[in-house]
């Protein structure tokens, strides 16, 4: 499923919830129009590592960040295996991939858009104008 949010495209693989895609939209709405800060949605995590991952990244809280490092240690694991699950990510937005930052910089963002779309997204979590970084 193909959304826009603030101008950027994500693909979502609508077969990993549980939920219509019509909820999906809806909560997607709410969230855009920054009327829901969680996802109250049935995710199927892939086992292994990209499932560890995507865990860790639903943790993260509405307008935080967690770098890659915090990530894979709280995983035991590397934080180049920790960046490369994020961009495997099948539901960017639903599962905040955006969340994941670098220590000294932004990190990756592997959606249509790519950093720009991760530093808006950020943006409009923590109340910043979104034009700051076009």
């Amino acid at each position: 499923m193909r959304v826009e949010i603030h101008g950027d495209a994500y693909e979502l693989d609508t077969d990993r919830v549980a939920e219509a895609e019509a909820e999906i939209r809806r909560q997607l709405a709410a969230y855009a129009a920054g009327e829901r800060e969680a996802f109250d949605l049935t995710v199927d995590y892939p086992g292994g590592h990209l499932g560890d991952v995507m865990r860790a990244m639903a943790a993260i809280p509405y307008g935080e960040t967690r770098t890659y490092g915090d990530l894979a240690a709280e995983l035991d694991s590397g934080a180049v295996a920790v960046g490369q699950a994020c961009g495997a990510n099948p539901l960017p937005i639903v599962v905040p991939c955006h969340r994941v930052v670098g220590v000294d910089d932004s990190g990756g963002f592997s959606a249509a858009g790519g950093v720009d779309a991760k530093r808006r997204l950020l943006a409009f979590e923590r109340g910043e104008t979104l034009d700051r970084f076009e």
